[in-house]
């Protein structure tokens, strides 16, 4: 019984703690990439709006990695501490920006 309300409230908790796409996005990204992710972040980056979520994914990580544009180095300190959650969180949220 221990145990089923162990499993239980750890359920519960991580439902609460489900990452927030949108404020993540509004967190680290809006100010460089835009309200709707619309502008390339200090004129050198790519726009990102209409990119789906895989490639959005697979760039943030490559950031994670220390690979990338010539926005390497800034990103890095941006992406390093997201989760995996917190990336599939935020890359659900840009590719939904239309």
């Amino acid at each position: 019984m221990k145990k089923f309300l162990a499993v239980l409230v750890l359920s519960a908790v991580s439902s609460l703690m489900a990452a927030d796409g949108m404020a993540i996005y509004n967190g680290k990204c809006k100010s460089c990439h835009g309200d709707n992710a619309s502008k390339p972040a200090l004129n050198k980056s790519q726009v990102i709006k209409g990119w789906d979520e895989a490639k959005i994914i697979a760039s943030i990580n490559g950031y994670k990695n220390g690979q990338g544009g010539p926005m390497k180095a800034t990103m890095l300190g941006i992406v390093k501490p997201m989760s995996d959650e917190d990336v599939k969180a935020v890359a659900a949220t840009i590719a939904a920006f239309k």
